[in-house]
């Protein structure tokens, strides 16, 4: 009897250790999000081989991921304000309605709340590797003069991006840390933070102040996460020369000499991640990276509209012109008559990686939209930035815009991208 017991407490106990070295999976075969992940390690850090991009252990590793739009640079039309405002103009009024300090107070309760470690935690469930993170230069200088945004030790203040990069890094999700306004503004579209700017091209002494406030917020950013392998690659620009009325040459001769300087700014401060650089809206918008010696770097197109056809031409078209570097869909939408299932199929047979337009939005209809996976519910609150009191606009950039509280899933991901990733 007693043996029979010693027998039966070694097989219990065997079963205890070894239901304990393997975690639970969920219903759907895929480990909690708690447990799926053990943080990124240097064989994670990324590079490109040819047209691939490659971790340290050789893998070749397709980014499928989504934008975190209208977090840290705001377009009227993602985002709950009233007025069709640029980011800029918001900022104009609540810096002349309650002073700087007050209004990057403000900056600061929107923020926290839009992106939280909930929405990290439901970007990994859904199977994204990767999120692209816009940014721009008011997030880190209180204006276009150079005036740094410091911590409270005196430190030029990079906490959100080191924040996201961190907990993105936890859950093996890569970043891509992308510039969305450049100081001086790098087009005329709205979403670079000002409508109708475009004064890093300048050839002026205001211009050339710009690209070195440009320089030196690169150069912080690179220094800062050299050697993280969380950090998948560095987008220099966003949609650079976008809506400005210049000829094709005019807007390669621009991009060249911009891409060049903030490449070797970049490579002076960081040798070793993937730059990557985008072709806005035509593969002859860049030069071949070869010959302008630039390595381990990643071109990026975006593509918003017309068929199937054109898509499938662009993407195919792109990819052969240039036939060096990995190719990478940074942001897209299947706009007109464009369909998701020839999108996702023709990318990931390119081998593109790619990234959707964008995670979360408010606006009406946006709750059952294909422009973002989470929208914000019927009845969403809008802050009046120009009548609202501190205390209202606070209240309204609150824990009210936190995904869990004011939104819901759109539909887009089950039907549309779930079968992609």
């Amino acid at each position: 009897m007693k043996f029979s017991k010693r027998i039966i407490s070694f097989v219990l106990a065997t079963i205890t250790l070894f239901s304990a070295a393997i975690p639970a999976f969920s219903a759907d075969g895929n480990l909690p999000a708690n447990e799926a992940s053990t943080g990124f390690t240097d064989e994670d850090f990324l590079s490109t081989k040819g047209q691939d991009i490659v971790n340290r252990k050789g893998e070749k590793i397709q980014l499928k991921g989504v934008n975190l739009g209208a977090w840290m640079i705001w377009e009227d039309w993602l985002c709950p304000y009233d007025g069709g405002f640029d980011h800029s103009t918001v900022l104009e009024i609540l810096t002349e309605r309650f002073g700087i300090e007050k209004a990057y107070e403000l900056f600061n309760t929107y923020m926290d709340n839009w992106i939280t470690e909930y929405d990290l935690d439901e970007i990994k469930s859904m199977g994204f590797n990767c999120v692209r993170v816009p940014f721009w230069y008011r997030n880190f200088y209180y204006d276009d003069t150079g005036t740094k945004v410091l911590d409270e030790n005196g430190k030029w203040d990079l906490s959100r991006l080191e924040w996201v990069v961190e907990e993105c890094s936890k859950r093996e999700i890569y970043v891509v840390l992308d510039m969305h306004g450049a100081v001086g503004y790098q087009s005329d579209a709205p979403h670079n933070g000002k409508k109708g700017e475009c004064g890093l091209y300048d050839d002026t002494e205001q211009g050339e102040r710009y690209r070195e406030l440009t320089d030196e917020l690169w150069t912080e950013i690179a220094s800062r996460f050299k050697g993280n392998p969380a950090v998948a690659m560095y987008d220099l620009l966003n949609e650079p020369m976008c809506d400005v009325p210049s000829g094709e040459l005019e807007r390669r001769k621009n991009n060249e000499f911009i891409y060049s300087r903030l490449y070797n700014t970049v490579r002076a401060a960081d040798s070793d991640h993937i730059i990557t650089m985008e072709c806005i809206w035509t593969a002859f918008a860049l030069p071949q990276a070869f010959l302008k010696g630039w390595k381990n770097v990643v071109y990026q197109v975006h593509f918003y509209n017309n068929s199937n056809f054109i898509f499938n031409l662009f993407t195919w078209f792109t990819k052969l012109v240039f036939s060096d570097v990995p190719m990478m869909m940074g942001e897209f939408y299947p706009h007109k008559a464009t369909t998701w299932e020839n999108c996702f199929k023709t990318l990931n047979k390119a081998n593109y990686s790619w990234f959707l337009w964008t995670y979360k939005a408010t606006g009406h209809g946006m709750w059952e939209s294909d422009w973002c996976l989470r929208g914000s519910k019927d009845g969403f609150w809008r802050a009046d930035v120009e009548n609202d009191s501190f205390e209202e606009i606070a209240d309204k950039w609150g824990e009210r815009i936190r995904t869990e509280n004011g939104f819901q899933d759109t539909g887009h991901y089950e039907r549309d991208v779930k079968a992609y990733i």
